[in-house]
């Protein structure tokens, strides 16, 4: 899926795009699949995928219903051929090429899992507080609905145009529960927020300056999306000792 120029104008201007319905659903019970056999135990974790429990229960705030209700994430995919078969997905390839060019690898890889009854905010930020590799221009993410994302059930939030205002500085909000490595910005007009509520197979490609964030979970269901952080061939590093991590992978 090649994106048309009035895509790739409106990526431009806004930081992000929305491109509904873009992975088959049968891909998509694939990786849940996969997923809640992880996080049930019934498959080992392979090379660096690791499990990240939500700080509520790490804290014994709540006493989670099962496994699944007290994991945050599932993270590092790399390993696993089939939940990587997502950032090897032909349409969605073809649509981050569009982007950043025909040369890509993956920088990081997530299943999110946002549960009821917990807290699982995630404040105001932009992802590339987390990346060394430049030019920015160049690093585009790519978040896919599993489950639906609505404002209930805590769905994405970004804030338009603000990746033009360069890298802000974050820290650690003030929070009685924050996930680890959670950091968030304040240097936004949090009114300017639009909440994207999306659909299973819908996918947001979204600029690494792009400051974004989302919400409690309120309903009784999960929230779920799997996502992939993918840089260009073109990218370096400013630092000489900075080396990207064994689970970066080259997908053409």
């Amino acid at each position: 899926m090649h994106l048309t120029r009035q895509q790739l104008e409106q990526y431009a201007e806004d930081g992000y795009l929305l491109l509904p319905r873009l992975i088959d659903q049968t891909s998509l019970a694939i990786y849940d699949e996969r997923f809640l056999a992880f996080v049930d135990g019934q498959l080992d974790l392979p090379g660096h995928m690791k499990v990240m429990r939500d700080v509520m229960v790490v804290k014994g705030a709540v006493e989670p219903e099962s496994k699944l209700h007290g994991v945050n994430k599932l993270f590092c995919l790399e390993d696993d051929p089939i939940l990587f078969d997502y950032a090897k997905h032909p349409q969605l390839v073809s649509a981050i090429q569009s982007v950043i060019g025909p040369s890509i690898y993956t920088l990081t890889s997530n299943v999110f899992n946002k549960p009821p009854q917990v807290d699982g905010r995630h404040p105001l930020h932009q992802d590339l507080r987390y990346f060394k590799l430049r030019p920015e221009n160049k690093i585009v993410a790519a978040w896919t609905a599993i489950l639906p994302a609505t404002r209930a059930s805590g769905c994405l939030c970004v804030i338009p145009g603000s990746h033009r205002k360069g890298l802000l500085s974050h820290n650690t909000p003030d929070w009685e529960f924050l996930n680890s490595g959670f950091f968030g910005t304040s240097e936004v007009d949090i009114d300017q927020r639009q909440h994207i509520e999306m659909q299973p197979g819908d996918t947001l490609l979204f600029h690494p300056l792009l400051v974004h964030g989302s919400g409690r979970n309120k309903s009784t269901g999960f929230r779920r999306s799997i996502s992939v952080h993918y840089a260009s061939g073109d990218c370096e590093s400013p630092r000489a000792d900075w080396k990207t991590t064994g689970h970066t992978r080259h997908i053409s």
